[in-house]
């Protein structure tokens, strides 16, 4: 789990199709004083976060799997959760 600044959303017309119909939002990670760690992430999204918004991201693969209902599917980063 991390920290991380949502920055933006992403849209596609095509996409895998595992991803349909999920929010696509671009996340920047960001270490323990604030300041960026690495670089931006595709992450999905089924908690509303928005631009501007701190968020908590995962890179477990398997559970952002789960969460699309495939195995196959390229989705690694997904949202835990957004911090008040």
């Amino acid at each position: 789990m991390q920290l991380g600044k949502v920055i933006g959303r992403a849209t596609s017309t095509v996409k895998h199709p595992t991803l349909k119909g999920w929010r696509l939002l671009i996340v920047q990670p960001i270490g323990p004083g604030g300041e960026p760690d690495g670089a931006p992430q595709l992450v999905i999204d089924n908690q509303g976060g928005g631009k501007g918004d701190t968020v908590i991201i995962s890179s477990d693969g398997k559970t952002a799997k789960e969460m699309v209902g495939s195995d196959n599917s390229p989705a690694r980063w997904h949202v835990l959760g957004i911090v008040d």
